[in-house]
């Protein structure tokens, strides 16, 4: 099994990366963790997304095509993990029930802004409650907070070990204490944000995982990023 670190944006002013990821299983299968930010050509975007860094241009630089993907996992809605989710009309989307119902109920303007991003006919959602094994070595972990129904992802990989995917349960080294971390102003419930991270910190122990952060700019230097890899 492979795991592969996609840059697929930057957030201006921080210099953060829009990270997506992909794992390919020995036995072919693919899977696709977000797709990352829409492209936005204005000069005052909130993220810039450069030539080339689009999640199926960077999947080409790779040798797959979008029809490759047979999972797409959706962490949540927000535009910059959902940005490209219709070009993935052969993949089957696997996102936290509670998650996608409250995104689909309109009652929450941060997704309904967005809606034409992902809520599309031609997609294939299935809905999943709590920690779910995807695929054996890959295990989905809800971690709600900065959104309700928040998933991270487990990837354990035979030569590397586990590699704890968080995405924005904990976005930044920063936010690794459950006590006294910030919340951030996108994080929704201050609560679940210190459960989840409780969470996840202790799931990283006792795996002695390695923690990948959603949008660390620092961490992100450090990191193999594709083409590169973890096995």
């Amino acid at each position: 099994m492979r795991l592969y670190l996609l840059r697929l944006g930057t957030i201006a002013g921080l210099e953060a990366p829009v990270p997506g990821y992909l794992i390919r299983t020995d036995e072919g299968v693919n899977v696709l963790v977000d797709t990352g930010a829409p492209v936005d050509p204005s000069p005052g975007a909130r993220i810039r997304v450069d030539a080339g860094q689009d999640v199926v241009t960077t999947l080409a630089s790779l040798g797959l095509t979008a029809d490759d993907i047979s999972y797409v996992v959706c962490s949540h809605l927000d535009p910059d993990h959902s940005g490209f989710h219709a070009s993935f009309p052969r993949a089957e989307f696997v996102i936290q029930r509670e998650h996608y119902e409250l995104a689909r109920s309109g009652t929450d303007p941060r997704f309904e802004a967005t809606r034409a991003l992902w809520d599309l006919p031609q997609l294939n959602y299935r809905t999943v409650d709590g920690d779910t094994e995807l695929l054996p070595g890959v295990e989905l972990l809800e971690s709600g907070g900065h959104v309700p129904g928040h998933q991270s992802v487990l990837v354990r990989l035979p030569e590397t070990g586990p590699v704890l995917l968080a995405v924005d349960a904990i976005p930044m080294a920063i936010a690794m204490d459950p006590d006294d971390r910030p919340v951030f102003p996108f994080d929704q419930d201050e609560k679940a944000v210190r459960e989840s991270t409780r969470k996840l910190i202790g799931v990283a122990f006792d795996e002695n995982a390695l923690i990948v952060h959603g949008h660390d700019a620092k961490q992100w230097e450090s990191l193999r990023v594709a083409p590169e890899y973890y096995a």
